[in-house]
């Protein structure tokens, strides 16, 4: 299962994104919102450690990205949601793009995101994109071991096939838009397809 070949391999920093308003409505999220939306969220993985989420889309399954839903709250967040995300993908230059995975992710001061890779099939194409909403100088995004800061209102696609992780190493909450995009109009792998008929005659 070779991931996509337009995926970066470590980092790509893809510009300034007009984060203000996005930022202002999440830092007014209430503590109970946030326990709320992370005890029910559909990304449960030890290599998360304590990070809380709120997610507003997600795949369907982890096998394929082209099946995804909306969580309730994505209706709601739209309008702050779409001009960031919009912006974010310009370089990309894609006619048709989709959003498989969007969420928040808050990472507490002291906490840590083990090393891992995104094992899961689903997770092998779109391309992982973060804009740091709030963020500290002692938080540091480690890919296969080199650390990287993230500063807020950048875009950065960051490899998810490379080992990474995440250590919040200053004294404030780390929290990130995290989201997947992919064109809908590349080819889907040939082992996706495969997999697909495979299923199907089974």
């Amino acid at each position: 299962m070779q991931p996509n070949p337009r995926k970066t391999t470590t980092i790509r920093r893809l510009g300034a994104v007009d984060v203000g308003a996005l930022r202002d409505a999440v830092l007014a999220i209430p503590e109970s919102v946030w326990d709320a939306e992370n005890a029910s969220k559909p990304n449960r993985f030890g290599a998360l450690d304590a990070t809380r989420h709120i997610v507003f889309r997600f795949v369907s399954n982890f096998r394929d990205w082209r099946d995804s839903y909306s969580a309730p709250l994505w209706e709601e967040w739209r309008a702050l949601l779409e001009p960031v995300l919009g912006q974010a993908v310009r370089p990309y230059g894609y006619a048709r793009g989709e959003f498989p995975r969007v969420m928040l992710a808050r990472m507490a001061p002291g906490g840590v995101i083990l090393p891992h890779r995104d094992a899961n099939p689903a997770a092998k194409w779109p391309h992982k994109i973060h804009v740091p909403l709030l963020t500290n100088d002692g938080v540091t995004f480690f890919i296969d071991g080199v650390g990287h800061h993230l500063a807020v209102g950048e875009a950065v696609e960051v490899s998810n096939m490379a080992v990474h992780s995440v250590e919040n190493a200053g004294t404030t909450d780390r929290i990130h838009l995290i989201f997947e995009y992919y064109d809908l109009d590349q080819p889907p792998p040939d082992w996706l397809e495969a997999g697909a008929s495979a299923g199907a005659g089974a």
